[in-house]
């Protein structure tokens, strides 16, 4: 086994241009510090934000680009101020490595919110080294933005949840919405998607899938176990479900009108946006108006609710549907998600992956 020297020494496989090939990458981790956590990576989720920033299309990318914020690894170093990890234990990073401190977010456990939160990747850290992701053999994190994953959990399944999972989890907890009872709706099947249908029917939601097609409508209702299923283009089945739903998770990640959504909620129901779109979307205010209703948008979570969303798949018996790949596939696995074709996250066995030294 390689000393720590040795290891900060790491390749990952980055992306060096807005084609978004990943090819591998060799760069150096900063020392552990005091309040440091050096992990080495086991596994990573692929997220579609990863297909946005590789792409470029916020406009925004810094290359060579390492992806990957769903990363779960083996702790190996801690830093000699580190009390809540210890070697040999599983733990996970998510979106965030990195805040202030100081602003009135990171003050009330709402880090994510911070206006100088560092990303995992394709940011810069502190010491104004560029920050890279989880598709790579090791990380150095500080330890508020590691979590534990719960005994009993394999890597696999955790990985999903460092930012689908807590991101569909964030809002059910802020706004109310975690009491039983309450009919859902998740707009759009993919890997949020997916996740949004686990916890909305953990909490003992009545859970309506909506898609523009019949094509996920089987694997909606019998593989995930939702009770309805919308299709939304089917003007028929939309009236039938004015005003039935208290929330609507709205996880498409391109342009859509919103008025045909709005229409489905209740009185002083909530549109709940996740999707990262980089095109301005519309309405009509007398649909807002008329039922006392709410556009709204939730950002990943806390680092409280990350850990609360792993603990709360552990104790509900939860697993999430994933195609595990290794590296040398990535490429193949991001064409495959820019058309939907996974079902319904990848996550990267990086571990077992066969990485240049």
């Amino acid at each position: 086994m390689r000393s720590i020297e040795e290891q900060r020494t790491v390749t990952g496989f980055a992306a060096k241009d807005p084609s978004g090939i990943l090819s591998p990458y060799t760069y150096s981790l900063r020392d552990t510090g005091p309040e440091d956590v050096f992990i080495k990576v086991i596994c990573c989720g692929v997220c579609h934000s990863d297909l946005h920033q590789i792409k470029n299309d916020l406009g925004m990318s810094n290359y060579p680009m390492v992806p990957g914020h769903e990363v779960v690894g083996e702790v190996v170093e801690v830093g000699s101020d580190v009390g809540r990890f210890r070697t040999g234990e599983l733990v996970g990073v998510g979106c965030i490595v990195g805040s202030c401190s100081s602003c009135n977010p990171c003050n009330s456990d709402k880090e994510q919110y911070c206006n100088r939160r560092i990303w995992s990747y394709n940011d810069v850290y502190h010491d104004g080294r560029p920050t890279q992701g989880g598709f790579s053999s090791a990380m150095v994190v500080h330890q508020k933005f590691v979590v534990k994953i719960p005994e009993g959990m394999s890597p696999e399944q955790a990985a999903p949840l460092l930012c689908a999972g807590v991101t569909v989890y964030s809002p059910l907890s802020h706004f109310g919405l975690k009491q039983s009872g309450l009919r859902g709706g998740i707009l759009g099947l993919g890997g949020v998607g997916h996740m949004g249908v686990k916890v909305a029917k953990a909490l003992g939601h009545h859970v309506t899938v909506i898609s523009s097609s019949e094509k996920k409508r089987v694997e909606a209702l019998e593989d995930l176990g939702a009770d309805e299923y919308l299709v939304s283009s089917d003007s028929t089945q939309m009236e039938r479900a004015i005003d039935s739903l208290d929330y609507i998770i709205d996880t498409i990640p391109v342009f859509h009108p919103l008025e045909p959504y709005l229409s489905l909620l209740k009185l002083d129901g909530k549109l709940i946006l996740m999707g990262v779109i980089n095109k301005p979307l519309q309405f009509v205010s007398p649909v807002l108006m008329l039922g006392r209703k709410t556009i709204t948008g939730s950002f990943i979570g806390s680092m409280t609710e990350t850990q609360e969303v792993l603990d709360f798949f552990k104790e509900k018996e939860l697993t999430s549907i994933i195609e595990v790949i290794k590296l040398d596939y990535i490429n193949k696995a991001l064409e495959r998600l820019e058309k939907n074709d996974v079902r319904y996250r990848f996550v990267v066995d990086v571990a077992g992956s066969k990485l240049p030294q």
